[in-house]
């Protein structure tokens, strides 16, 4: 809600105008893709030693018969934990792994963090809206169209 209010702020609508136009022209992410995001950037710092220990003893990368290889580390991912509950699978040590192992291999790899946070953002923007648009799409000015075909 307070996202909504913002967008009212920002762009000066009407309390009954439509905000996913605004938030697409603001390359603002849906509040689902902000946690994936969150958790994302999160995972990407205890990697690469850019967080306390705790927070990177979580994370377990998957062992195969190939992991001597040299390629190995550059295409790694996490081991996700099995829970019972459907509350388990909120737990960073869940659900960290499960959103860095959807990302991309590119994405994956990359070890900058200001590019990483730049490949980020561009890769749910693609992959949120696209949902959005195929839902909402008769309801998307052209303006939001033509912002989501440059992307």
């Amino acid at each position: 809600m307070r996202d909504v209010c913002n967008i009212w702020l920002v762009c000066g609508l009407r309390p009954r105008d439509h905000v996913t136009d605004a938030t697409i022209e603001l390359h603002w992410l849906p509040i689902r893709a902000r946690i994936q995001y969150k958790l994302s950037l999160f995972v990407h710092r205890a990697l690469n030693g850019q967080s306390p220990n705790y927070v990177a003893e979580l994370l377990q990368t998957v062992t195969t018969r190939y992991s001597s290889l040299r390629s190995a580390d550059k295409n790694a991912r996490l081991l996700v934990p099995r829970t019972s509950l459907k509350f388990g699978e909120r737990a960073f040590s869940v659900a960290g792994p499960a959103a860095w192992n959807s990302l991309p291999t590119d994405i994956r790899t990359t070890t900058s963090s200001s590019v990483f946070k730049r490949k980020l953002k561009h890769f749910y923007i693609l992959h949120f809206w696209t949902t959005v648009c195929k839902t909402v799409r008769p309801m998307l000015s052209d303006r939001c169209l033509s912002v989501l075909s440059c992307l």
